[in-house]
């Protein structure tokens, strides 16, 4: 599987979502970060999901998480957790594929194939702007802000 380059234009997906079905063509024209999590109400996607949360109000980007869930357990994700933005079901791995975030990742130490928690900042023009692969979530929405603010100096 092949990974996305920088500077090329940004892998297309259209998928059902918390908010309906969603494409990349609906983000034309707004900075877009478009993060992969493993799964809902897990301890490391749900710090991640509320630190979006909470920085979503100065990063001047629209936020998606994608994962293999179906949009009904998003549905519950995001309202526990008060999440503002949309959640897209990836439920046969196809967008993670496409962004080369599926694949052989470690879990507690042992090989598992899953989504390797990854996170992509799309440009207004649709061009990948920023790709980052296997990231932790503790601390990641800090360094996603940093990359936003530099991309756009």
């Amino acid at each position: 599987m092949s990974k996305p380059t920088v500077g090329s234009p940004a892998p297309n997906f259209s998928a059902p979502s918390t908010t309906g079905p969603m494409s990349l063509a609906d983000f034309r024209g707004s900075w877009l970060v478009l993060y992969f999590y493993p799964k809902d109400f897990t301890p490391g996607c749900t710090t991640e999901a509320c630190d979006f949360r909470d920085a979503l109000p100065g990063m001047d980007a629209q936020v998606v998480g994608v994962s293999p869930d179906p949009v009904d357990k998003h549905l519950a994700f995001q309202e526990e957790h008060g999440l503002p933005f949309p959640l897209l079901s990836d439920e046969d791995h196809s967008i993670a594929e496409a962004y080369g975030a599926y694949g052989t990742r470690k879990l507690y130490g042992k090989d598992v194939v899953g989504v390797i928690r990854s996170t992509f900042l799309i440009a207004p023009d649709g061009t990948l702007a920023e790709a980052m692969w296997n990231v932790k979530a503790k601390g990641h929405v800090e360094r996603v802000q940093e990359a936003l603010q530099a991309l756009r100096s």
